[in-house]
């Protein structure tokens, strides 16, 4: 499903896991192979849930807009 966020589009794509990055910040592991950054960082991005294991396991099988979907860019992993 193609969703617009923030003006710019993107395809809707599930959550399937999580890891760190090289400095410590949350990044959401989709199901089309493609890595998103899930920082909570108020008032830019409120994303409470990403802080807690117990959060961020709640929100597996929840899409994100992926926008390197729309440009054609090869899987971050798998």
């Amino acid at each position: 499903m193609s969703v617009m966020i923030d003006a710019f589009p993107a395809i809707a794509q599930p959550i399937v896991g999580y890891h760190r990055d090289d400095e410590g910040d949350w990044v959401a592991e989709l199901a089309c192979g493609h890595n998103q950054h899930v920082r909570h960082n108020p008032p830019w991005n409120n994303r409470p849930w990403t802080e807690t294991q117990v959060g961020r396991q709640s929100m597996i099988g929840q899409q994100l807009g992926c926008r390197k979907c729309v440009a054609g860019a090869p899987r971050d992993w798998g």
